[in-house]
Formats: structure tokens, sequence, C-alpha cells
């Protein structure tokens, strides 16, 4: 197991703790998911599967006010509630599904980026109705299914080098690390209209002004000291305690969200959830954008090929995204060979295309990996039992909805940059003395927080992988897949201007 889960607090591999010397399963449970043979318990399970679980809920908050609340050319609004309902619904069903049929604790949920590629690209760009949208990312899901089954989506992750594998690891640690400094307050975006080169700041104005950036260090801090302690579940810990906190915080000086129900903006409010108790339960969820869907409108609406680009922008965006995301939890879990690769790798790829296939078909976007499960990593999940858990919790929030907006986001965020601290010890696997080999790892960890998008990241490397092996006289040791996939990530960084230039 890797240092990153030992440092998480939870059962550390060792020769006694190596499959061939764990006592036998205890139950069928134990035995199904594989529990007792990963070093992990049932109880570590559960309760890890409740931290990714609220690392992962803001997207059934912030999916609904992407694609709820903008209409397409027809005047169509999908609503916000309808959005967060099927949000929640997709996600539960593929997250328990990639549990059970793949095994490993990794979430599944509405990708960002995809559904602003959907919303933003397609929608407001391209002139598209919503269900025909949704079609284009169905038949992308459809495309990622065949090209599992057919086995070439595992060949294109057996060809990426060891160096690259682990710089995708150490970016995805970065990524997720200025998520929770974004979500928790601590990183701010400085306004265009300041005119500054730098893009970003600390806190409001360069100060720590606001409670609920108090309450993320807070988390922390916490956090950072239940793990230097070895606390088991002391993440889960963390946000519990930090989530005490931020009621009582709330309760005593009435922070208020970030931006009222006018959308005007509350300087230092609550960044999404406001941690108060909930006012009722037992909503019942409006499941109506279910098969909401035009499979072939937007080939008639803008023509094949501006259709087909968007289609692979999607499927390019997706595959790599999944991908690097994969590679990283599983390196972070310490569950990947010798070689840095899944076993089973076939079936959890299937799985994941068909989320994108069940996210279209529900108009929730495209359902993918998340990053955001490296939380329930850290804190021990090492099996499906875990995604079981999580993706319940999906299903309940359908029906309990002000029950998870009581854990802010400034709470969960703490436990993004403790598991990105974990992340980087992939950097030791990198040989930075072979600059050819250095520079391609550094632009993959580089881009991949710094424009938020995990397959920007590999797109980049991997182009840079393949020209600077060339240049270093060693074309022979760059495998053709990779050759192929730097060719299409040169088409996807140029898409825009190649559809102006068909019109």
């Amino acid at each position: 197991m890797s240092a990153t889960s030992a440092s998480a607090g939870t059962p550390e591999a060792s020769p006694e703790a190596s499959p061939a010397h764990h006592p036998r399963p205890v139950s069928g449970v134990d035995r199904f998911f594989h529990i007792t043979e990963r070093g992990s318990s049932v109880g570590a399970e559960i309760r890890a599967g409740v931290v990714t679980f609220f690392a992962m809920a803001y997207i059934i908050l912030l999916n609904p006010l992407i694609l709820g609340t903008g209409a397409d050319s027809e005047g169509t609004v999908l609503g916000v509630s309808r959005v967060a309902a099927v949000t929640a619904f997709v996600a539960g069903v593929m997250t328990i599904l990639f549990g059970v049929i793949a095994k490993y604790p990794f979430g599944i949920a509405a990708g960002l980026g995809l559904n602003t590629l959907v919303a933003v690209t397609a929608v407001a760009g391209e002139g598209l109705t919503w269900p025909e949208a949704m079609g284009l990312i169905v038949i992308e899901g459809l495309i990622i299914v065949l090209l599992a089954i057919t086995g070439f989506r595992a060949a294109v992750f057996n060809a990426i080098p060891a160096s690259m594998k682990a710089a995708m690891s150490v970016g995805i640690g970065a990524f997720i690390s200025i998520i929770g400094f974004v979500g928790g307050g601590f990183v701010t975006r400085v306004p265009d209209a300041a005119g500054t080169t730098v893009p970003v700041s600390l806190g409001i104005g360069g100060s720590i002004s606001a409670w609920p950036t108090v309450i993320f260090i807070f988390g922390l801090v916490l956090g950072g000291i239940l793990v230097v302690r070895n606390v088991p579940g002391g993440l889960f810990i963390g946000v519990v305690v930090t989530t005490i906190l931020s009621i009582i915080v709330e309760a005593l000086f009435d922070v208020g969200p970030a931006f009222d129900a006018q959308g005007n903006e509350n300087l230092g409010g609550w960044a999404m959830a406001v941690p108060e108790a909930p006012q009722a339960l037992g909503t019942l969820p409006d499941l109506s954008l279910l098969g909401n869907v035009d499979l072939f409108g937007a080939f008639t609406r803008i023509g094949v090929v501006a259709a087909t680009l968007l289609v692979f922008t999607l499927l390019l965006a997706n595959f790599f995204d999944a991908m690097g995301t994969m590679t990283g939890l599983g390196r972070q879990a310490g569950l990947v060979d010798e070689t840095g690769t899944l076993p089973g790798m076939k079936k959890a790829l299937v799985v994941e295309g068909l989320g994108a296939v069940a996210g279209g078909a529900a108009s929730a976007s495209s359902n993918t990996v998340f990053a955001d499960s490296a939380a329930g990593v850290g804190d021990g999940a090492r099996t499906g039992l875990a995604n079981v858990v999580t993706g319940l919790l999906f299903l309940a929030a359908m029906f309990l909805t002000p029950l998870y907006e009581i854990v802010p986001l400034e709470a969960a965020s703490p436990v993004l940059v403790i598991v990105g601290a974990m992340m980087m010890t992939g950097v030791t696997e990198i040989d930075w003395s072979k600059f050819y080999i250095a520079l391609p790892a550094f632009l993959t960890i580089m881009v991949m927080p710094f424009t938020y998008s995990i397959a920007n990241g590999i797109g980049v490397g991997f182009i840079a992988f393949t020209l600077m092996f060339v240049a270093a006289g060693k074309i022979k040791d760059v495998h053709w897949i990779m050759w192929l996939v730097s060719a299409l990530f040169v088409v996807f960084f140029a898409v825009d201007p190649i559809m102006q230039a068909i019109g």
C-alpha cells in the first residue's frame, strides 16, 4: 500500500497484511468486496464512504446552477430542482454500480468541465436544445463503452509510461488541492476589472477576514493533526467537528450565503450550503428529466461535421479525465500493480463509460469518476463497499435535500487539501535528472490545477512527452498509441478554430 494511504490513519500494508497472510474473510460481504484482502474493514469502508459523499455532495448544488438556469434556443429551462434530482439519482445509481462491479471506492457523478462544455459550448454557443446536447453526451458515452469493451481504453492505459502515470497522480493531487483552497475561500479570484496580472489572491483582498475561511483553516489544521497522530477516521472526524463549529458560527454571526436569492453578492458568505438545521425533510424528487434526450437532433440542427467535433471534444475530455482520475486514486489507495495499472481495469472502464450514457439520458450531463473520491480513499476506503455507502447517500439526498446542505463546502474542502498533500509522494517516482522526462511530467502536474482540467494536463503532458523523446533521440521508445493520442490532443486543443473555420 502506498505511503499516502498509510499516513491517513488506515491499516498499513505489511508482510503480515499482504494477501498471502490475510485472515480469512469474516462474511460474504467481506469476501465479495475483498475487504480483508485489501487490509480494510467494514467499519472503515462505511465511514470512508460517508466522507466521500460529503466531499462530492456539492455537485448536487453546483450542477443545477450550471445546467438548470439557462434557456436553450427554444427557451426551455431545465430547472434547478429537476437537475438536482437527476444529478443525485444518476450519481447514486452509477456509484453503487461501479462499487459492485468494479469493486473500487471511486465515486461517480456529473463531471465538472463536461457540464460547462455542454451548457456554454453546445447549448449557449452552438444553439442546441437541451435534449439535443444530452443526445451528444449519450453518443459519446456509447463510444467510450465500445472502446472499453474492445480493450482499447485499457491498451491506452498500458501504453502510458510510468513517469507520466506518476505525474498524473501528482497533478490530480494538486488539482483537488486547488479545488479545496478555492472552495474554502482561502484562494479567491481577482476580478478582471482589477487589471492585475495575478489572477488569484489570498482570502479577501489578501486577508483572512471571513468566517467561512476561518472555518476552513480550522478544519485544515484539525485534519492535519489527526492524520499526523494516525487517528483512525481522522478525516471523517475533522469534517464532523468542523461542521458542528460551522453551525455554531452561523447561529452566532448570521454569515449567510455568498449570494442571496436575488443574486446579490455577500462578500465573505458561505460558498454553497449554509450550515444550519434543516427546515423540512422528505420532499419528493422530480425525475421528469429522465429520458428527455434527442440522439440525432444536433446533427440536423448544426450539421454532421460540427456535431461530430462536439462529440469528439466531449469524448476526449471524458476519456482522459477518467483515465487520470482512476490512475491517481488507484495509486493513492495502493491498489495498482507494479506497472501502475489497476487490476480489472476493463470492467471499471465499461461502467465508467455507462456513466456518460446514464448522465446524458437523464439530462444530468456526463457522469464520470470524481477526483474528490480521494477524500474517502484518504480516510481508508479500499473497496466498492465504500461506493455503495456513498451511492446510497446520494439516493437519500433526493428525499432529504436539506440534510446534505448542513455540511458547508468550507468544512469538506480541508479534506481535499490534505489528501492532495498525500498524493504528492508520486514525485519521487519521476526521474527529474532527465529533462525529456521531467518537462512532460512537470507540465502534466502544473496544467491540471491551473486550467481546472485533468484532461488538459494529460493532453499537454502527452504532447510534450512525444516531442521531448523525439528531441532526445528516443523516438523508438514512444509507443504508437502515445503518437496517436498526442495527435488527437492537438486537434482537441484546436477544436474552436477548426469549428470556426468550417462555419
